[in-house]
């Protein structure tokens, strides 16, 4: 993917004056002025339409993304199936799994589910970081951590055995997600169809289990 940064030299006006990925990377650990004026100028924010591809096999993948506004899906293709394999939001980072700060191909897809205003990372950069400073290398590791613990989990839910446990696992690890995603994204993600998914629901809501929310 050919990204342009088409808010040009003045592109964080509109965020106090810094890549709001200094702020993310502050949070694990102090930082020097060098790794500050590095992520300055190498990344950029980035705009999404609804429905657009963020990376897909087709699109050399040179960058992962901070999430400012807006949600995306990764999913892989099943036949004519999207099978969405996870969901990030605000905050949150996005990028192909498989090959998490590399450049190597891969077979899945990361699609806008709504508008998405996002901070692009390249993966020069963070090698660039990681080969120059040792403080790179803990924050890096802390975020792969929480990366990879999310990975695990979504591990775990599509391995129990009925859809009412995954739905219910799920409401313990994404309860934020249920009134912030469209369900057919949450059902895929689920191994189940979006019918089951609200027949679920339903009976949770005759039995006081949970609040059904609106799709």
């Amino acid at each position: 993917m050919n990204l342009e940064n088409e808010f040009g030299e003045r592109k964080w006006d509109n965020f106090g004056g810094v890549s709001p990925l200094i702020a993310v990377f502050k949070s694990y650990h102090p930082l020097n002025p060098e790794i500050e004026k590095i992520i300055n100028e190498q990344t950029f924010p980035v705009r999404f339409d609804k429905h657009n591809h963020i990376a897909s096999p087709l699109k050399p993948n040179r960058f992962i993304y901070l999430i400012l506004q807006g949600s995306v899906h990764g999913y892989i293709k099943m036949e004519t199936e999207k099978v969405t394999t996870w969901i990030a939001i605000e905050h949150e980072l996005a990028g192909t799994i498989r090959n998490l700060w590399t450049e190597e191909a891969s077979d899945e897809y990361i699609e806008a589910i709504d508008p998405v205003l996002a901070i692009a990372i390249p993966h020069a950069m963070s090698r660039q970081l990681y080969e120059q400073f040792p403080i790179a290398n803990y924050v890096g590791r802390k975020m792969t951590e929480i990366y990879f613990k999310s990975a695990s989990e979504r591990a775990f839910i599509s391995r129990l055995p009925t859809a009412k446990k995954r739905y219910e696992r799920y409401l313990v690890t994404y309860a934020y997600l249920v009134d912030r995603v469209p369900l057919k994204y949450i059902a895929s993600f689920l191994n189940m169809r979006l019918e089951t998914l609200s027949r679920i629901r339903a009976m949770m809501y005759r039995n006081n289990d949970k609040l059904v929310v609106e799709v």
